[in-house]
């Protein structure tokens, strides 16, 4: 299955929530897409609020299925702590969503695309994965040629705060996870015991 390059603010209105991190697409038109998206809406079955948490996350971190399966199955044979914690931890340390909880990109789209066009360095090396998995300590930065890039420059202002586990120098343009995040900073609009209960129905 091929990642959805198609408009993400109506998938955030499908799914009821933003997946650009910024609300807007749900301020204008709180509502599903659509002529019926301002109908009654079908009451869901148990498996379809587990498959709308599941799609959440998903889009939410930009992966395709085979991508969302294959890390959640590696989740699974982590002995410490809850799976969906594990399994939302793990996304959290691609290097796409590092880059997007830096500053150093608006959205997680434009940070995978960063990181797949070489702009992005991983202790010193450029590193063109965008699923490539940071350790805490590891620094990230912007390779020294693409410094003055505009949408860096501009991802960087715009920022407001940044999540507690990661550190960001602005004059160096770099930063580093400094740590995993706790349960408790995980993103409180997904429930990730319910994607858990969708794979092992």
């Amino acid at each position: 299955m091929s990642r959805y390059t198609g408009p993400s603010w109506r998938i955030s209105r499908r799914l009821g929530v933003s997946l650009s991190g910024t609300g807007k697409e749900l301020q204008r038109r709180p509502y599903a897409p659509g002529v019926h998206g301002q109908g009654r809406r079908q009451k869901l079955s148990e498996y379809g609020v587990q498959l709308r948490e599941k799609q959440k996350l998903r889009y939410m971190y930009g992966l395709t299925e085979r991508q969302f399966y294959s890390l959640f199955n590696r989740s699974d044979k982590i002995r410490e702590g809850k799976n969906g914690d594990n399994f939302e931890i793990m996304l959290e340390s691609r290097l796409d969503n590092m880059v997007y909880r830096l500053g150093l990109a608006t959205t997680r789209r434009q940070a995978r695309q960063l990181v797949n066009h070489g702009h992005i360095t991983v202790d010193g090396k450029r590193v063109d994965i965008p699923s490539y998995e940071v350790k805490p300590g590891q620094v990230i930065g912007v390779r020294e040629k693409d410094k003055d890039m505009g949408i860096i420059k501009e991802a960087v202002e715009s920022v407001v705060s940044r999540p507690a586990y990661v550190s960001f120098d602005a004059d160096k343009l770099e930063g580093s996870l400094t740590r995993y995040p706790q349960p408790d900073e995980l993103n409180a609009d997904i429930d990730t015991s319910l994607v858990v209960e969708y794979y092992n129905r």
